[in-house]
């Protein structure tokens, strides 16, 4: 696996405390602990500042400190949530995904990743109908929206929407490639639903957009060598692997999966994932965060929906100002599956109108949401 992550997006510093060093910063500034929300930090090497500073008021979600100190600070009156054993995921993470952590232990198979780990949980307890278990997705999946707020504090973002099935090597999995890194050069920050097909290609294009344009090419050609997940995830992403060790430190982008559809493995070129398990929120969050314009690649099922759940705020206004839409290819969306008829019958003397856009070939997609934009 690639020991060089894509670079991060950077975001607002969160309200409450989020990292070790974070802690020590406000215990040497502060000198209190008072009404504090320190989330996921591993205090069992800070017993002595727990237990001589104030602490009243303070909220301790999930951190890992001494049993003493947890019984100190709960009787100074503080609420300590401690972690939940045995568990795949840290229901309290104060911090996004990336693609190293869900694919840590790779080199054993898929199977073994924390991602494949978290599904094979989320499937079981769903299964048993476990209050509890339902209870801690909830909280793991309002902490990641939180991660992604503090995240993308001031970025422009573009979403691009696309099925799941379109292939590496294939000519709509290199446009959405291309789509990606000039939304990138253009100053966007490319979101997608951070699974395989042409999301995963629009990833890939972000990472590739401070490379000389050849890189590309040349990591279309190698990842195409596995066109899909299927038969084997672990293949298929150990070549998206071979792609960053290759070529590191690419450009930033967001990955928004989910667990509900936890057979389409998250794609390992977005810098920040936010990996759900409620599929219903995270189509909204990938939408709503969407504030610079949404791009609808070919798609099914999946892609109608994305459609409509962002034309119905643009169509009331419920965000404000309607955000661009782009839908790109003319043939796929008047006749395959006709859905720009309906969006601009719905658009027509509104103010959406002039906020949405039909092009034939995807390298008039950037442009249009400039120009959309305006």
């Amino acid at each position: 696996m690639d020991p060089t992550p894509a670079q991060p997006l950077r975001g607002a510093r969160s309200r409450g405390i989020e990292s070790l060093a974070e802690f020590d910063e406000v215990v040497a500034e502060q000198g209190t602990l008072a009404r504090y929300r320190v989330q996921a930090v591993d205090l069992t090497d800070r017993t002595d500042v727990l237990v001589s500073l104030d602490t009243a008021g303070a909220v301790f979600l999930g951190c890992a400190m001494n049993p003493g100190a947890a019984a100190r600070v709960r009787s100074a009156g503080a609420l300590v949530f401690p972690p939940v054993p045995g568990l795949p995921f840290d229901p309290y993470r104060a911090f996004t995904y990336t693609p190293d952590e869900l694919f840590e232990s790779l080199e054993e198979g898929y199977e073994a990743t924390p991602d494949a780990r978290a599904y094979a949980w989320y499937r079981r307890t769903k299964a048993d109908g476990d209050v509890f278990a339902s209870m801690l997705r909830a909280i793991h999946d309002d902490a990641v929206s939180d991660a992604m707020d503090e995240l993308l504090v001031g970025a422009r973002v573009v979403g691009v929407m696309g099925g799941h099935a379109t292939g590496r090597g294939t000519a709509r999995y290199a446009g959405a490639a291309r789509l990606g890194r000039e939304l990138a050069r253009a100053g966007f920050t490319v979101a997608t639903g951070g699974g395989p097909g042409s999301m995963e290609a629009a990833n890939l294009g972000a990472y590739a957009a401070p490379f000389a344009d050849t890189m590309l090419d040349e990591a279309l050609q190698l990842l195409a060598a596995v066109p899909s997940f299927r038969p084997s995830v672990t293949d298929w992403a150990r070549a998206a692997f071979a792609v960053r060790a290759r070529w590191p430190k690419g450009g930033a982008s967001v990955g928004i999966p989910t667990w509900f559809c936890g057979h389409e493995p998250p794609g390992a070129f977005a810098s920040d994932i936010a990996k759900y398990f409620a599929n219903a929120t995270r189509e909204d969050g990938l939408l709503a965060r969407s504030t610079a314009g949404v791009v609808f690649l070919p798609g099914a099922a999946g892609t109608v929906q994305e459609i409509f759940d962002n034309a119905t705020p643009n169509y009331y206004e419920s965000h404000g100002e309607p955000a661009p839409m782009v839908l790109v290819d003319e043939a796929h969306w008047t006749r395959e599956l006709p859905a720009w008829p309906l969006l601009r019958s719905l658009a027509a003397d509104r103010s959406m109108e002039s906020r949405i856009a039909l092009v034939d070939r995807i390298e008039q997609a950037p442009e249009a949401i400039k120009r959309l934009g305006v």
